[in-house]
């Protein structure tokens, strides 16, 4: 629980606790627990699913429920507060939630954790004009560091997943909308037509025109008959 105004009184197993913009708690799966606020209060509620659960942050914030949220932290919170009220993008969610955990209990996000909110904001914006430099900097590590752990988490390398980012945002675009292809490709972060057409040749054996044609005929023999 992420207290972003106002403030409520938790109760944990027993084990009670003031919330509000400066103390969060965590309820563990199954804890018994209770809420009371005498005036109006906002958080955010984070359900965490079983990948993030595993987490090595948890069982430190496991052990007391009630933690403090320090300055870093509190942007964090603040920062998604703001994307939320833009339909935040699921993927930059799944980045966002081990950034936050890893500052809960340490203050610094650890290089895994940072690399998955880079997946994220890439995932969520792979038009933007990303390099290996930019990226290596958002992800606040060198460019060899960016490429070492790119090899050990996804055994690929930052330009190459980058690439593959583009091209499945083009293919989206390609299958689902009629703007034209020379659009698709530099809305996808391609410098024009040509390189996504190089790009797609080279990955998918395809045309950008042939995935549409394929993509729409797929589509219309898929499409329910009329009785």
């Amino acid at each position: 629980m992420l207290p972003l105004s106002g403030e409520l009184q938790l109760e944990i197993e027993g084990e009670r606790g003031r919330l509000d913009p400066l103390h969060g708690a965590l309820v563990a799966p199954g804890a018994w627990h209770s809420q009371y606020s005498a005036g109006l209060n906002r958080s955010f509620i984070v359900d965490l699913d079983a990948s993030a659960m595993a987490h090595d942050a948890l069982a430190q914030l496991s052990e007391k429920p009630f933690t403090a949220i320090g300055p870093a932290a509190r942007k964090l919170i603040d920062y998604m507060e703001i994307m939320t009220t833009r339909a935040a993008a699921p993927a930059l969610l799944r980045g966002w939630v081990p950034l936050l955990l890893d500052t809960l209990v340490l203050d610094a996000p650890q290089p895994q954790s940072r690399l998955a909110a880079l997946l994220a904001q890439v995932e969520a914006h792979p038009g933007h004009p990303w390099t290996t430099e930019s990226m290596a900097r958002c992800a606040r590590m060198s460019v060899s560091r960016l490429h070492a752990l790119f090899r050990a988490e996804l055994d690929i390398s930052p330009h190459a997943w980058l690439l593959r980012q583009r091209i499945g945002q083009a293919c989206r675009q390609l299958a689902g909308t009629n703007q034209a292809i020379a659009a698709v490709a530099l809305n996808a972060g391609f410098s024009d037509q040509s390189a996504l057409t190089r790009a797609m040749r080279a990955q998918l054996d395809m045309t950008p025109a042939a995935y549409r044609r394929h993509s729409r005929e797929t589509r219309a023999k898929d499409s329910p008959k009329p009785q």
